[in-house]
């Protein structure tokens, strides 16, 4: 073998060599962030979840296209982690939590399971379902703060991460002051999911958004108002007199 035909053989190995190695790495790299995000979300590969749906308020029986987004957008993270959907209906979801990881889409008014969820897990949080028209209509009182809905303009949802029960599977809710926010509060975990679980890691958070100007933007531009994570699981005094609403953000 000559001189130029061994570094042709040695530059062909070479090359096979860094590619095997390059591919490995990235593999590696691919798997250990699948691995962190089945962690985050309790979806290991082959596993089952639980996808409860609400209604739309205004629309008996009917679920509103923008939950339809929500869940569409939980179906993709759903199957990135290879785990398997168990869509039900929030009237007959009447099933424990911690067992399967649960995703739970819509308010208190909409969704039966969602209001069974904060006044077991989420005690601080105060929504009003009884006001159908004026400014306390589906308004958030969180310990000491008031968020109302100014429709179209402002709007808030909560967007949170909880573990109780047996099994350590997370609970995650999505529950808004309309549909549309259901839908931001999805986007916004799709999107910083990673940055969530660094700061978390598999503990609970519960993160109040605002969502902006969904008539112009839909539920594109979200904003974080605050972590209230520590004031939503602390009971509020039962003769807690109503606070005044929170200066706009």
């Amino acid at each position: 073998m000559n001189e130029d035909l061994r570094n042709i053989v040695l530059g062909v190995v070479a090359a096979g060599v860094s590619a095997a190695l390059g591919w490995a790495f990235r593999t590696y790299l691919w798997r250990r962030k699948l691995r962190r995000k089945q962690a985050f979300f309790g979806l290991p590969g082959n596993s089952e979840c639980l996808l409860v749906v609400n209604r739309d308020a205004d629309a008996d029986g009917a679920v509103h296209r923008f939950d339809v987004f929500a869940l569409l957008e939980l179906s993709a993270l759903i199957k990135d982690c290879g785990a398997r959907a168990q869509i039900l209906r929030h009237d007959v979801a009447q099933l424990g939590f911690g067992e399967r990881t649960e995703f739970c889409v819509g308010g208190p008014f909409s969704n039966r399971r969602t209001a069974a969820h904060l006044g077991s897990l989420l005690p601080g949080v105060r929504i009003d379902t009884e006001t159908a028209t004026g400014p306390e209509r589906a308004a958030f009182r969180i310990g000491a703060e008031h968020y109302r809905l100014e429709a179209g303009s402002t709007e808030y949802v909560l967007l949170a991460r909880l573990t109780a029960g047996e099994g350590g599977r997370p609970v995650f809710l999505f529950c808004g002051q309309r549909a549309v926010t259901n839908q931001a509060a999805t986007r916004y975990l799709a999107r910083h999911h990673e940055k969530l679980a660094r700061k978390h890691g598999s503990g609970s958070f519960v993160l109040l958004l605002k969502v902006v100007n969904t008539q112009a933007y839909g539920p594109d531009v979200v904003e974080l108002v605050a972590d209230v994570t520590r004031t939503a699981q602390t009971p509020a005094p039962a003769d807690e007199p109503d606070p005044a609403p929170a200066p706009a953000q």
